[in-house]
């Protein structure tokens, strides 16, 4: 009993290894016929664990045989889990053995799964707890360590890790036996060890905003690739892309990366490839290819489900989905992949990408009006933002910095921009456009409108030269913006007419709506002027007003969401399969349903379709 009480769980063989004897599967079964404080895990009563008051117990008197003792135990334990394929496990209990080279080894023979998989969380926490002297005699552990501090937003201690791994590789360094320090590693791992060291490096580039360097080391892990490393090549690909976007140039941007993505694929690293996908789309908004996006989003979603199945690791892509939903002013689409990237759960999140959540449920929160509870939902978003990985074009700083506009807060506002030292007269790039816009936003509401106007038509004249219609389309909205503070609606409607031109297609909702009651006046001037009448009427509605009744029509009279189910309805897809086709439960599909149904004063599938037919609305 006190040998086995190191273990969280228990089932016969590893309480045989643990105390070198027999009989441990019946020795667990009599201890739960008699009720001895021991609980079952698991139906077929296989795995068990003792009560943890009666465990602390037994821990307490094994204590008083000597710490050696206690480690030879925690050492059974692990060369079991680890023969058993328990690498996890086999790790914690090294580590609480003491034993730091066998935690170690098995952390490092860890690393190759923890690349595929994305799931670095246990790998991170267990490096944590090893001796700095027993990670620097091991150079594929020293690079996963930098990579640790990278996460960890330590960006300044990462480059001596990297050099004390390329000494290990040319042989500077040795194990205390005198055998070389790196014997013990994945063969593969330490072949495309040069390559890593340089894709971190271009990612510490990339977090110091050095875009010619992250093009230079990127390139460098490129030509090192061998032929067969697919991972290194996907890696080198997306680093080029970053560093193309960051000049401007979103079209070659999304271009690497889909080479990317294809390499990752090819390496097994789906996780990876399907990562990539966010990165694409942060580049396509500013393209104003809002529908591409969502494509793309739900091809990558659907490819987990085919390709991975039970939880695949899908919730920043549920994330990423639920932001162009609530641009489309798709609350309940929205809400909906919010909700499952949640039920996901914390370890299908990717390091990188956790702060997406926050600020997709923040996008939501402000369309709903709930400006506050948006502000702290940013606030937490930016307690798991870490430099180094993503150029930070829309910083988290000018999201907030936005909606205390929207709240009247100018004084807020116009800190953030001294802060940020942003001027009228700057330079202009990409990597700052957001920034620039909202400045735009700021000169407005402080009543320097055509101080606004003048800046707002360089940013217009850089979005044009690089393709980014997106970032066009906003522009021209700020102009019309400027000119109505100014008095001029007349001279509003020119550029207004020009971005819901280009916006329409797309079908952009909240960026108009949430630039408050000027766009509404805006909107209705467009309105009484014949200016692209329906879609004004549409984002009239997404302000909650009722359009004229010449514009009204019967699409109006059910949500985006409930119109996509309708037209779903109308198909041969079984209930189940629109569910899946919607990434939705069905318990959420019924809810639609029915609010179709009483909206279209039906009681059945066949006669909805019917009537949404006769009525023009499919």
């Amino acid at each position: 009993l006190c040998d086995t009480s190191i273990l969280d769980r228990m089932t016969g063989a590893l309480c045989d290894a643990v105390t070198g004897q027999s009989g441990g599967t019946e020795a667990l079964r009599s201890l739960e016929r008699a009720n001895v404080f021991i609980v079952p895990l698991d139906d077929s009563r296989e795995w068990y664990r003792y009560h943890h008051l009666f465990a602390d117990v037994l821990r307490s008197r094994l204590l008083a045989h000597g710490p050696e003792r206690t480690a030879a135990l925690h050492v059974r334990a692990s060369e079991w889990y680890q023969a058993h394929g328990f690498g996890e496990d086999a790790v914690q209990h090294a580590l609480e053995a003491g034993d730091y080279p066998r935690a170690a080894r098995l952390i490092e023979a860890s690393v190759p799964a923890v690349r595929k998989s994305r799931q670095d969380g246990p790998l991170l926490r267990s490096l944590a707890r090893l001796p700095e002297d027993t990670i620097r005699r091991m150079p594929v552990l020293s690079v996963f360590f930098g990579w640790s501090l990278i996460v960890a937003g330590e960006i300044d201690e990462v480059e001596p890790w990297l050099q004390n791994a390329e000494r290990l590789l040319a042989g500077a360094g040795a194990g205390g036996d005198g055998t070389p320090a790196h014997d013990s590693a994945d063969g593969v791992e330490l072949r495309t060890l040069p390559v890593t060291i340089e894709l971190y490096r271009a990612s510490l580039a990339q977090a110091r905003g050095d875009v010619a360097a992250v093009t230079t080391h990127a390139q460098r892990a490129l030509d090192a690739a061998a032929s067969d490393d697919y991972l290194g090549q996907g890696g080198a690909s997306g680093m080029l892309g970053l560093a193309a976007a960051a000049r401007g140039d979103l079209e070659e941007g999304v271009r690497a990366f889909a080479a990317a993505g294809s390499s990752l694929h090819r390496a097994g690293n789906l996780a990876d490839a399907l990562s990539t996908t966010l990165v694409v789309a942060d580049m396509l908004v500013p393209l104003g290819r809002l529908r591409e996006v969502q494509r793309r989003y739900e091809e990558a979603l659907t490819l987990a489900r085919v390709e991975v199945g039970g939880e695949p690791p899908t919730s920043d892509l549920h994330s990423g989905l639920a932001l162009v939903l609530r641009e489309l002013d798709d609350r309940d689409g929205a809400r909906e992949h919010l909700d499952a990237s949640e039920a996901l759960g914390e370890r299908v999140f990717s390091n990188e990408h956790r702060f997406r959540w926050f600020i997709a449920a923040a996008g939501v929160s402000r369309s709903e009006g709930r400006l506050d509870e948006a502000l702290d939902l940013l606030a937490t978003a930016e307690q798991f933002y870490r430099a180094g990985f993503f150029p930070d074009v829309t910083p988290i700083a000018a999201q907030k910095a936005r909606i205390w506009l929207a709240q009247g807060r100018l004084a807020e506002a116009r800190a953030w921009a001294e802060a940020r030292a942003l001027r009228v007269a700057d330079e202009l790039t990409y990597l700052h456009e957001y920034e620039h816009l909202t400045l735009a936003r700021l000169l407005i509401a402080e009543g320097d409108a055509q101080e606004a106007l003048g800046l707002l038509g360089r940013v217009l004249d850089a979005a044009e030269a690089g393709h980014r219609t997106g970032s066009a389309i906003e522009a021209r909205m700020l102009h019309a913006l400027a000119n109505e503070a100014l008095g001029e609606t007349a001279l509003a409607l020119d550029p207004l007419a020009l971005a819901l031109a280009a916006s329409e297609p797309e079908g952009y909702v909240r960026l108009f709506v949430d630039e408050g009651e000027p766009m509404r006046r805006l909107l209705r001037a467009a309105a009484a002027a014949s200016i692209h009448t329906a879609y004004s009427s549409r984002l009239s509605r997404a302000f909650g007003e009722t359009p004229p009744a010449e514009t009204t029509g019967p699409v109006g009279l059910v949500s985006d969401r409930e119109l996509q189910v309708l037209r779903l309805l109308a198909s041969e897809l079984s209930g189940p399969d629109i569910a899946r086709e919607l990434y939705v439960s069905l318990n959420t599909l019924r809810t639609h349903t029915k609010h179709i149904f009483d909206k279209l004063e039906v009681n059945n599938r066949a006669a909805a379709v019917r009537r949404a037919k006769s009525i023009g609305l499919i």
